[in-house]
């Protein structure tokens, strides 16, 4: 049911996440109006003037009521709660034990307020190098990572939110090797997204099938040579199987950092878009660009009133700086002392439906870059207005803005929305639809979620096929994708968060031209991922043919395996049909029979499975590893349970298979149960949990 506007999904979501509570969990605010109320008075009591406290708070309530703007997700929970309202930070991470814990605890604070961090971790000096204070070994900067992974996880599980984070590791870094491989076992570092900090010298000697040299991170000097094809394929080879590491072209954000005078940038918030500074932070904004097509307007949108908007946006994120709460002081002090922004668009998927554009056609680019030219162009200049009345941002002479006026060190962001855009009703960022049907399972229930401008489309033209500009994004080609972002970075002084979307089929040589198409079109960052590697697909697009089981042949060749288990000898029949497993049967004696029951039923399913064609290697992923009341060694081998038993002997007859425990468990909602979409940073559509974004 919608209440002022907003859809049912939207108020599920403002329910669970954005309405203010009691102390009893009780909720205080019950409609949008309520919570953009207490956000747009909050953000505009920085105002001089009653007066202009009053029109302020009025045109950001209205911005935010009318799905035209929606600021980050912490402004929105934390605005006149005494809370951070920022959304991106960087902590730096030095080289001492001291200064690593102090990191420990800064991100912990960060995470309370609900923002996610960012870290370079090349500072610290690489595994088994001497530490003359202690006498001892060092243990590297993946270890320290883990440190921190694992205070993250236990913020999480004391409070609501989860904490999100950016490592990063300079590909000069001696520990390059562990660095890259570090996620492949699927449980490390389950709160982080890795990024490879490439240096364009690395870039050339890949280019070059050259050497590179690896540097102590303490002394600047160099301690061996590394290859740079073996560890550029290294990077593809664990992109392609898990979507980590990306890539952070950080030469090139640096060579184009507006504020490259105070040193240099190392790290960027948890999704990329933000390269910050140590101790900087930034909040952001996002203008529901679909809002602003109308059909009868020059290229139909309505550019008069997008620049109403833009100009409104940058005032709104100027005024948070100056109401915000920092949970540090060093970030208190970076903040004020840059005032850099983050605005933005979302929503630009629908804009491209409603023109009836294809979004992988140079129309649907053209429309970008008028789009993000009038956006730079706009956000500009009502930074340098603002300037005019509020004076520019303090560190201005170590800026390529000395001389001029200038609010603001940076102006624009292109976040992935997340939440906001499930708030607003609109497509996230400028990103493509994953998938304009849906069907997903929460509990016992399921649920078909269905894009509201392809369902009108399909209630006005009924049993129509549907025109080429509804597509998405497994059907849009890699190097569209990248195009795209390159059309927006070319625009926007921060970053660009995009996904450049591969199929399950798609080969490593496919994701290596990704990259270099990405860096010879001076992007400053990219994100692959392949549907599907991390887990199996728990998410379908509807209309899709039902599979049916195979029939079962009169007879069939079989082995059987004796196992032992901690609840009894096991007995695994195993039947063969064109030289694949078929079938399974189980039994177990000298037990009850309720496990000889649940044996049988395990034999069944899996049978059922193997018949109707799921590959013998998803159906031992699904079972390796589920632990039992009491595990066995059998053979020199864990058995932890009847179904790991099982696994283990099918596992004799294919490949082995790596089990991804973190990435099955985090396709579902740890809120609501909610199954999620299968990207790289899965965002729940029931409650609007959101993995990569901290909320």
């Amino acid at each position: 049911m919608e209440v002022e506007g907003f859809s049912e999904n939207a108020m599920t979501i403002l329910k669970a996440r954005y309405f203010k509570k009691n102390e009893k969990g009780e909720l205080t605010e019950n409609k949008p109006s309520e919570l953009f109320k207490r956000v747009s008075k909050y953000i505009a009591s920085t105002e001089k003037t009653k007066e202009a406290k009053k029109l302020w708070e009025e045109r950001f309530f209205q911005a935010m009521m009318a799905r035209d703007f929606m600021p980050n997700s912490p402004t929105l929970t934390g605005a006149g709660r005494g809370l951070c309202l920022s959304a991106c930070f960087v902590l730096p991470v030095e080289d001492s034990l001291q200064n690593i814990f102090e990191a420990v605890k800064n991100a912990a604070l960060v995470h309370k307020e609900g923002g996610g961090t960012g870290f370079d971790f090349s500072r610290v000096r690489p595994q088994g190098s001497f530490v003359k204070k202690t006498q001892g070994i060092a243990s590297g900067p993946v270890s320290f990572l883990k440190v921190i992974d694992a205070a993250t996880e236990a913020v999480k599980q004391g409070g609501t939110r989860r904490g999100a984070n950016m490592g990063i590791l300079r590909v000069d870094h001696p520990d390059i090797r562990d660095f890259i491989r570090m996620k492949l076992d699927g449980n490390s570092a389950q709160n982080f997204n890795i990024s490879v900090a490439v240096t364009d010298k690395f870039i050339q000697s890949y280019k070059n099938n050259s050497t590179y040299d690896l540097v102590d991170p303490r002394t600047g000097d160099e301690v061996g040579k590394m290859d740079a094809g073996e560890i550029f394929n290294m990077i593809v080879e664990s992109a392609w199987k898990n979507g980590d590491p990306g890539l952070v072209f950080i030469d090139r954000i640096n060579n184009v950092n507006p504020t490259r005078a105070q040193g240099p940038i190392r790290a960027t918030n948890p999704c990329g878009e933000q390269p910050l500074h140590d101790f900087e932070s930034c909040n952001l904004g996002s203008i529901n660009i679909s809002n602003f097509y109308k059909e009868d307007a020059n290229d139909r949108i309505d550019w008069a009133r997008f620049k109403e908007i833009i100009q409104m946006g940058v005032r709104f994120l100027d005024n948070v700086i100056d109401v915000n709460n920092y949970p540090l002081k060093e970030l208190h002090e970076m903040a004020h002392s840059n005032r850099r922004i983050g605005l933005g668009i979302m929503g630009f998927a629908d804009l491209l439906i409603k023109m009836g554009i294809k979004y992988d056609t140079e129309d649907a680019r053209k429309i970008g870059r008028e789009i993000a030219t009038f956006l730079k162009e706009e956000a500009t200049q009502a930074s340098e207005k603002l300037a005019e009345e509020r004076g520019s941002f303090p560190n201005i002479e170590k800026s390529i803005y000395n001389g001029k006026n200038m609010r603001n060190a940076t102006v624009l962001t292109i976040a992935p929305t997340g939440t906001i855009s499930r708030i607003a009703g609109c497509s996230s960022g400028i990103e493509p639809i994953f998938s304009f049907e849906v069907i997903s399972k929460i509990l016992d229930s399921e649920i078909r979620d269905i894009h509201p401008l392809y369902q009108r489309w399909q209630e006005k033209h009924p049993g129509e096929p549907h025109p080429d500009y509804f597509i998405t994004a497994l059907d849009i080609a890699p190097e569209d994708h990248i195009m795209m972002q390159e059309v927006f970075q070319e625009h926007v002084d921060s970053a660009v968060s995009k996904t450049i979307n591969f199929a399950n089929d798609t080969t490593t040589e496919d994701i290596t031209n990704a990259y270099m198409m990405a860096f010879d079109m001076n992007i400053k960052g990219i994100t692959v991922y392949r549907d599907g590697c991390r887990a199996e697909q728990v998410l379908n697009r509807m209309g899709t043919d039902t599979p049916h089981p195979l029939d079962r042949p009169d007879a069939l060749p079989s082995t059987t395996h004796k196992i032992n288990t901690g609840l009894g000898r096991l007995y695994i029949t195993i039947t063969y049909f064109e030289n694949k497993p078929f079938e399974v049967f189980c039994s177990i004696g000298k037990s009850g029979y309720s496990t000889m029951a649940d044996a049988e039923a395990i034999g069944r399913l899996i049978s059922l499975a193997l018949r109707t064609g799921i590959t013998t290697e998803e159906v031992v992923s699904q079972l390796k590893g589920i632990g039992g009341s009491e595990p066995i060694f059998h053979n020199g081998a864990l058995i932890q349970s009847i179904p790991d038993a099982i696994a283990q002997v099918l596992e004799k007859y294919t490949k082995e298979v790596h089990i991804n425990k973190q990435d099955l468990n985090s396709l579902t909602c740890p809120v609501c149960g909610a199954s999620m979409l299968d990207e790289k940073c899965p965002i729940c559509t029931v409650c609007g949990w959101a993995k990569c974004l901290g909320t």
